[in-house]
């Protein structure tokens, strides 16, 4: 109680308790110049509010309510997720009670560092932003603290992307509390989401939270489960790509003697090559799980670069024979000498002129190709749609799971 109104005659005086920061972008106050008189006597039950509350031999119980109010900034090249948070912390502190019937008052207001708060950290992010750099904490007459965090945070997060554009994926944010052991704290967590827009690539579609088992340091841990709508990337990626292969195989039905087909098919394969090149950049890699579309994409490029290879061998030696029977007498020419010296009916003509209206041989190689190579690609459609289905992938684990930031290590 004495505690209690020492606290409020210093909030009065507009002075505060020295805290540790908040990592991150963090809860910063400009240091306090102290009158003589307070420095000298400063009450111990004053200083004793800014130590976690002794709860015997349990740990204190921290409740806390996650509200997950925006997911955005989905970037999966650079593997790095931002979202908007709000935390409700609740636990309680005896030391701050008092009796409604002395002080009618039911709830009073706090500094933040005039009292003790749990010292948050979260592990996975690259920055975090507290929306309110100078938090007041609620206190009810039974010793009931509530603070109320708002921030905005960059994480990092392991993005399985094997299924890459339909893929999902689940993001985690640890937050530690640093500055206590599991003996003196420990954390009762629920996540609630609370986002509205649905109109964006990646939604949640789920949130669980739970308190990692065998750790050093009290933590509690927040998943968010992201699943890609996929529509931008199928439209960008999947649907020119099956285009240029359509348009591949419905080149093989221009004839082979015909000058148009080599330079269609080279026109294809120059195209897709520059297809290619934009789409390794749009694509993103990693050391394991790879997305399957760079493999699919892979094998489109071998197909156009053998139909083409096939079309250009081909043409060439068609048009070799072609001129090597130019430079031949053929056997039309001397049919005609011996017609001019004998008009009478050759029956040896006839088979002659069927046996000179079939294919030659490269016509010939180029429709069992075309046949075989529209037989490959059907095929190879089948077989990567079962490989999607059916296939799995597990990523390799990090190197430092072994016991990063107080956790228990491992055997």
């Amino acid at each position: 109680m004495t505690a209690l109104w020492l606290l409020l005659h210093l909030t009065s005086l507009g002075l505060g308790i020295p805290q540790p920061s908040v990592p991150g972008r963090s809860f910063q106050r400009p240091a306090v110049a102290w009158p003589s008189l307070f420095k000298l006597n400063l009450s111990r039950e004053v200083e004793e509010t800014i130590q976690i509350p002794n709860n015997s031999s349990a740990p204190l119980l921290v409740a806390v309510q996650v509200f997950v109010s925006n997911v955005f900034n989905v970037d999966i090249l650079r593997y790095t997720v931002s979202s908007m948070l709000l935390l409700k912390l609740s636990w309680l502190d005896t030391r701050l009670a008092w009796n409604a019937s002395v002080y009618p008052r039911h709830a009073v207001t706090l500094p933040w560092d005039s009292l003790w708060t749990p010292r948050l950290t979260i592990l996975e992010a690259l920055w975090v932003d507290w929306r309110d750099e100078s938090p007041q904490a609620r206190v009810h007459q039974d010793g009931l603290v509530e603070l109320t965090l708002a921030l905005t945070t960059e994480t990092n997060c392991n993005f399985d992307l094997l299924h890459f554009p339909r893929d999902q994926s689940h993001c985690s944010l640890s937050f530690y509390a640093l500055s206590n052991n599991v003996t003196e704290l420990e954390f009762q967590v629920h996540a609630v989401n609370e986002i509205v827009s649905v109109k964006r690539e990646y939604v949640v579609y789920d949130l669980t939270t739970q308190v990692p088992p065998w750790q050093l340091v009290p933590c509690f841990q927040l998943t968010l489960s992201l699943k890609n709508t996929a529509l931008k990337s199928i439209i960008a990626l999947l649907v020119p790509a099956e285009a240029l292969l359509l348009a591949d195989v419905c080149g093989g039905l221009l004839p082979l003697q015909a000058t148009e087909r080599i330079a269609y098919k080279v026109t294809l394969l120059l195209g897709y090559l520059v297809f290619h090149s934009s789409l390794v950049q749009a694509l993103p890699s990693s050391s394991s799980c790879n997305p399957l579309l760079i493999y699919f994409f892979t094998i489109l490029l071998l197909l156009l670069f053998l139909s083409t290879m096939e079309t250009v061998l081909l043409a060439g030696l068609l048009a070799r024979g072609t001129l090597g029977a130019k430079s031949s007498p053929s056997p039309a020419s001397r049919g005609e000498q011996r017609d001019h010296e004998n008009p009478g009916p050759n029956p040896e003509e006839a088979p002659r002129g069927i046996k000179g209206s079939r294919r030659s041989w490269p016509e010939t190689a180029d429709h069992i190709f075309f046949l075989m190579y529209v037989a490959g690609v059907v095929c190879s459609q089948f077989i990567f749609v079962g490989i999607w289905v059916w296939a799995a992938c597990k990523s390799d684990a990090a190197p430092g799971e072994a016991a990063p930031h107080g956790r228990q290590p491992r055997p």
